[in-house]
């Protein structure tokens, strides 16, 4: 067994941060020799360091990336206040694990350092960069350009940002036997088998576009020369404490992102995090250059179900006909929003139908990572499929 490549996935939801990291290791290795990597998403209602502790205790000390979510994601189907642990092994894979710490005050490089630090990582056919990331320290787009400065294209980049169930207060992000937060964790995973990447959200956009006449990073102040948050609410005619309420707002605007225009066609969405009252601004999770042409953007549960269907046979189609073994799927809370609990249950389904069985491991994000060509790869309100192999 420890010649062939494995995926195997783990999912707990009992109360006891021990116990449920015990039972999620244990179920994800399966018994199986040469484990390389776990990855971990876990609600910050456990106790986190805990919970990491008694992973490395289980696995004997396996390398460990992780964070935490809002939401969790196992091919059993979608939990909260849950763990699950997604293994691979096998002399088929090999892995490089690290971390930068403090990223908020030094993004782009953090992004670069981190990518400097894989330099040394073993190369094989295929590759695939796996980040785990705190959206709160600002704009995840200037990681990815970090990472890009040294990498340039010839690493494909995958992952997601940390959440902690819409409090938008803190997010954690692990490695190894360490708990963090402010932080970026990484495993480059280099293997003899392909990996497919899929990219998909199911937005669209409503209405005349509208010209950002003035914006700073990723606060947006004016939309066709009025204050911006004045426009949004008039365009999606809002009423009652979504106009002063923050929580509301948050709420509302989850499902109501502004959409991009690129040169592909298809619009770059962008979540609102929050309403900045007193400038009448947006404040997006990611930065809306001055001088964009945006859209309000509306998804229903048929669309965004349409767009899991897509991004998870694009991800396929990456294997060039070979099975998979597993795969990481990391989806926007926005998403889950729209498709409500019945919805997300039916879309974890569908994901592992279209894997044949294969294990399924994610979690629910405030922002996703997929670059596969050019310097762009952070979105939100998407999904992103990695399939191996």
């Amino acid at each position: 067994m420890s010649g062939e490549r494995w995926a195997g996935t783990g999912h707990s939801t009992t109360s006891s941060s021990e116990q449920a990291a015990t039972e999620a290791t244990t179920a994800a290795i399966a018994g199986r020799e040469n484990a390389k990597l776990l990855i971990v998403f876990a609600s910050e209602r456990h106790d986190l360091q805990t919970l990491v502790t008694a992973i490395n205790t289980t696995s004997g000390g396996v390398p460990l990336i992780g964070c935490s979510t809002a939401g969790e994601i196992a091919t059993t189907g979608p939990g909260d206040a849950s763990v699950v642990v997604f293994a691979i092994g096998g002399d088929g894979f090999a892995v490089t694990t690290a971390d930068q710490r403090g990223i908020g005050a030094r993004l782009r490089q953090a992004g670069a350092d981190l990518a400097t630090a894989m330099e040394r990582a073993d190369r094989r056919n295929h590759q695939t960069l796996v980040l785990l990331t705190d959206a709160l320290a600002g704009d995840q787009q200037e990681i990815v350009r970090g990472i890009y400065s040294v990498f340039g294209a010839s690493v494909p980049l995958v992952g997601g940002c940390a959440g902690d169930d819409l409090n938008m207060t803190a997010t954690y992000q692990f490695h190894n036997d360490e708990v963090m937060t402010d932080a970026l964790v990484s495993a480059f995973i280099a293997s003899d088998a392909p990996m497919g990447i899929g990219v998909r959200h199911g937005w669209q956009p409503v209405g005349t576009p509208m010209l950002v006449t003035a914006s700073q990073d990723n606060v947006v102040l004016e939309l066709d020369g009025r204050p911006a948050l004045e426009v949004y609410l008039e365009r999606l005619e809002a009423t009652g404490d979504t106009r002063h309420d923050p929580a509301t707002f948050t709420r509302f605007a989850i499902n109501h992102p502004l959409g991009l225009a690129r040169r592909s066609g298809e619009a770059h969405v962008r979540f609102i995090g929050e309403a900045d009252f007193e400038r009448r601004a947006l404040v997006c999770i990611a930065s809306v250059t001055e001088g964009s042409s945006v859209w309000v953007m509306r998804g229903d549960e048929d669309s965004v179900a349409a767009a899991t269907t897509e991004a998870c046979q694009d991800a396929l189609d990456g294997l060039h006909g070979q099975p998979a073994i597993g795969a990481l799927a990391f989806d926007c809370i926005a998403r889950r929003s729209v498709l409500g609990e019945h919805g997300i249950i039916n879309e974890v389904a569908q994901l592992a139908e279209r894997l044949d069985g294969a294990p399924v491991a994610g979690f629910y994000t405030y922002g996703e990572i997929a670059r596969t060509q050019g310097v762009s790869g952070f979105h939100n309100e998407t999904l992103v499929v990695l399939a191996l192999a």
